[in-house]
């Protein structure tokens, strides 16, 4: 897997938020995606040992049947802080060497956590797909910055996420009943074929079956080790 623009890992805080905001300018939120895509993973991050180890989680599904077809997990010790707004400082090594672990490559990633919804646009999925060049979307189970109206209490609803005057994501209900979640482009993709694709991969549960995949690697759960976590 090739690397594009690459940069050093062992910033500080100040130092990371001038990356961002230089990398923010390539981030490209049109669709360029694929004519076929046959292979949409999920990507999770989940901490070992007191977070002294970061554990990365790609599973990898088939399109459009959403079974499981490989994964791969990375350990890396953990040496950016938890700060907000700097999350793919911390996690994105370690993605990076579980996306290496990989058979084939994916044809468009769901990362857990925001993409262009984000203070300085470059959430962990812009951040990511950038990296790898690869369409991607960011998934969140809460937001990060912006405001928006209440969502609809019906599936596939969505409201504007917005910030500072420019909409930044979706607020997307993916099932009657439960909190909606925040969709936005990573790289590649816009927003309102984000929102299509994270639909795609929806089936019963609130979040995206890609999503559900993922964390039960990132979080170590296994195989006949009990049932995937709920909604």
């Amino acid at each position: 897997m090739r690397i594009h623009h690459e940069h050093p890992w062992n910033l500080d805080s100040k130092a990371a938020i001038a990356l961002q905001n230089q990398l923010r300018r390539l981030v490209k939120i049109e669709d360029e995606l694929p004519a076929d895509i046959r292979r949409v993973a999920g990507v999770d991050v989940g901490f070992e040992d007191e977070g002294k180890v970061t554990r990365a989680a790609v599973a990898v599904l088939d399109y459009p049947g959403l079974g499981l077809i490989e994964s791969s997990i990375a350990r890396l010790p953990t040496v950016f802080p938890y700060v907000p707004g700097l999350l793919s400082f911390r996690e994105v090594p370690a993605i990076l060497k579980a996306l290496a672990g990989l058979a084939v490559l994916p044809d468009l990633l769901l990362v857990d956590g925001q993409g262009y919804a984000h203070p300085r646009r470059l959430g962990i999925a812009c951040h990511l797909g950038l990296l790898t060049d690869l369409p991607s979307i960011g998934v969140g189970k809460t937001r990060l910055c912006g405001r928006h109206e209440e969502v609809p209490d019906e599936k596939g609803r969505w409201v504007p996420l917005v910030d500072k005057q420019e909409i930044i994501g979706a607020v997307l209900r993916t099932r009657r009943g439960v909190q909606p979640i925040y969709v936005s482009a990573g790289h590649r993709i816009g927003l309102e074929t984000a929102v299509e694709w994270v639909l795609r991969c929806t089936g019963r549960f609130r979040l995206p079956e890609t999503t559900r995949q993922a964390h039960r690697l990132a979080s170590g759960w296994v195989s006949g080790a009990g049932p995937a976590p709920g909604p």
